[in-house]
C-alpha cells in the first residue's frame, strides 16, 4: 500500500465514499481525534465494572489499553477490536469477593480490595488459557465442532442467567442497601437511581444514530445521575482533593500460592461460555461492515470473518495481560465496534492510539479519584439497565440463531440452566451449590458455574445418545 493511501482518508473514485480500512493510517490530527472517540466510548462501561467489583480503576484503564495493543499485535493487525471490562464476569467475581475479601467488599468506605483481586486474577488467567486453546482448536478443526458442544441454547441461556443473577447487586446499590444506608434515607438513593436509569434509557434510545454522542449513553447517564446526586449529598470530594495529579496504579500479582485461588479459578474461567459467542458475533458484524466499505472503495475484501480462531487467541491474549496486571476481565467492545461502523473508521492505528491514551490516563490520579466518587445509587441505576441488557442479549442470541424451543432437547437444556443458575443464585446461601470438590470447588460450586456445567453435560448426552427427531 502506498504512503499516500496510508496517510490520507481512503475514498472512491467519485469522492463520495470516505473511510479507513484496517491497514490505513489517518493523518496525525485525525488519528488523535478518532482515537479519543474510541477511548471515550469504552471508558464508562470499563470503569463501571472496576467500581462494581472494587478493582483499581487506574490498573483497569491501563490494562485495557495495553491488552488492546497486545491483542492487535497477536491478530497480526488484521482484526480491529478495542478491549474493555466485561460485565459477564461480575456475578462470579462478586461471589469470590464476598467469600475471600468479605470485610473489604462489604465496607462502603473501601473502593479497592486487593486480596480478592489477587484471587480473581488467577481465574482471569485461566480464562485466557481457555480462550487461546479454543482459538487454536477452531483454527485446526473449525467452528462447527465447537458449536455442537456449546450450541446457542447453552450460550444464550448462560447470558440470560448472568444478567438476571446481577439483579440483586443492581437493586442493592440502587436502594443503598450495599452501603447499609439508614431506612429513612433510602428514598434518596432510589430516587437518584431511577432518575439515572430513565436518563440513560432516554439517551440510548433518542440519541441513537447521532454520531459520537449517540455512542455514549452510559457516560451521559452517569454524568446526569452524578449531577443529580450532588444536591442530595451523595457525592463526596475529599479523596479527589487529596489525590495526586499523577499516581502509580495499584498493580497486584496473582495469588498462585493460594489454594482458594485455584478453587475459584475454574468458576471464573467457565464464564467464557457466554463471552466466546459474543466475541464471534462481533467479528461477523465487523467483517460485514469492513467488506462493504472495501467494496465501495474498490478495494480487496478483508474477510476477517474467516479469522474466528485467531480472534479468540487475541481475546485470550488481552485477558492474559489484564490477569497478570490486576485489571478486570476483558472482552472486545460492541460499543466501539458500533462507533467504527458509524464513523467508517476501522484503522488499527487509531485503536493503537486509543490504547496508548488509556495507558497514559491510568496514571492520572485525579481522574481515578473522580471516577471513584460515583455514588452507589448512580451505579445501581446504570446496573439495572446494563445487567438487564446482558440478559436480553441472551434471548436475542437464541432468537437470532432460530433455536427451536418446541424441541424437548433445547427446552431441557435451557430449563435446567435457567432454574439452577437463577434459582440457585437467589435461593442458596451465597448462591453456591453445596457440592464440594477438592481443589476445584472446595467451598461448593457457584450457581452460575453449576448451571453451565449441567447444561453442557446434558447437551453432551444428547450428542452421544442421539434421540429420534
Amino acid at each position: 500500500m502506498s504512503a499516500e493511501t496510508q496517510s490520507q482518508p481512503t475514498s472512491s473514485l467519485k469522492g463520495k465514499v470516505i473511510g479507513y480500512l484496517p491497514n490505513d493510517r489517518p493523518p496525525v490530527g485525525a488519528m488523535l481525534s478518532l482515537g479519543f472517540q474510541q477511548f471515550l466510548t469504552m471508558f464508562p462501561a470499563t470503569v463501571l465494572v472496576a467500581i462494581l467489583t472494587k478493582f483499581d480503576v487506574g490498573v483497569t484503564l491501563l490494562a485495557s489499553g495495553l491488552g488492546t495493543i497486545i491483542a492487535l499485535l497477536v491478530s497480526r493487525r488484521k482484526i480491529p477490536m478495542y478491549y474493555g471490562s466485561s460485565f459477564s464476569y461480575i456475578a462470579v467475581i462478586i461471589v469470590v469477593m464476598s467469600k475471600f475479601a468479605p470485610a473489604c467488599f462489604s465496607d462502603p468506605a473501601q473502593i479497592y480490595c486487593p486480596d480478592g483481586v489477587r484471587i480473581v486474577q488467577v481465574g482471569i488467567i485461566l480464562t485466557a488459557l481457555f480462550e487461546i486453546a479454543i482459538g487454536f482448536l477452531i483454527m485446526r478443526i473449525g467452528k462447527e465442532a465447537l458449536d455442537k458442544v456449546l450450541p446457542p441454547i447453552v450460550t444464550g441461556s448462560m447470558a440470560l442467567v448472568i444478567g438476571v443473577a446481577l439483579a440483586g447487586s443492581a437493586l442493592n446499590n440502587a436502594g443503598g442497601a450495599a452501603i447499609k444506608v439508614a431506612a429513612d434515607l433510602a428514598w434518596k438513593f432510589w430516587l437518584v437511581a431511577f432518575i439515572t436509569l430513565v436518563a440513560t434509557i432516554l439517551f440510548s434510545v433518542y440519541l441513537r444514530g447521532k454520531g459520537l454522542i449517540g455512542m455514549l449513553p452510559i457516560l451521559l447517564g452517569a454524568i446526569f445521575g452524578y449531577l443529580v446526586a450532588i444536591p442530595f449529598g451523595l457525592v463526596h470530594f475529599e479523596n479527589v482533593i487529596a489525590a495526586p495529579w499523577v499516581g502509580m496504579p495499584r498493580f497486584t500479582f496473582p495469588a498462585f500460592e493460594d489454594p482458594n485461588a485455584w478453587g475459584m479459578a475454574l468458576s471464573i474461567a467457565l464464564i467464557f461460555i457466554a463471552t466466546v459467542p459474543e466475541s464471534t458475533a462481533h467479528l461477523y458484524q465487523m467483517s460485514l461492515y469492513i467488506d462493504t466499505l472495501a467494496a465501495e472503495l474498490g478495494r480487496v475484501p478483508v474477510e476477517i470473518k474467516k479469522l474466528i480462531g485467531l480472534n479468540l487467541v487475541a481475546d485470550g491474549s488481552d485477558d492474559l495481560v489484564v490477569g497478570l496486571l490486576g485489571g478486570c476481565a476483558g472482552t472486545n467492545y460492541g460499543e466501539n465496534n458500533s462507533l467504527m461502523a458509524i464513523t467508517r473508521n476501522y484503522s488499527i492505528s487509531v485503536l493503537f492510539t486509543a490504547g496508548i491514551m488509556a495507558i497514559i490516563l491510568g496514571f492520572f490520579g485525579k481522574l481515578v479519584a473522580v471516577v471513584n466518587t460515583l455514588p452507589v445509587a448512580v451505579q445501581g441505576g446504570l446496573g439495572i439497565y446494563l445487567f438487564g441488557v446482558i440478559g436480553m442479549q441472551g434471548i436475542a442470541l437464541i432468537q437470532s440463531e432460530k433455536v427451536d424451543l418446541f424441541n424437548p432437547k433445547n427446552l431441557a437444556v435451557g430449563a435446567i440452566i435457567l432454574i439452577c443458575g437463577i434459582g440457585g443464585n437467589l435461593a442458596l446461601p451465597s448462591g453456591v451449590f453445596p457440592f464440594q470438590i477438592p481443589v476445584l470447588f472446595p467451598n461448593g460450586i457457584p450457581a452460575i458455574v453449576f448451571a453451565a456445567i449441567l447444561g453442557i453435560l446434558v447437551n453432551l448426552i444428547f450428542l452421544i445418545f442421539k434421540p429420534k427427531e
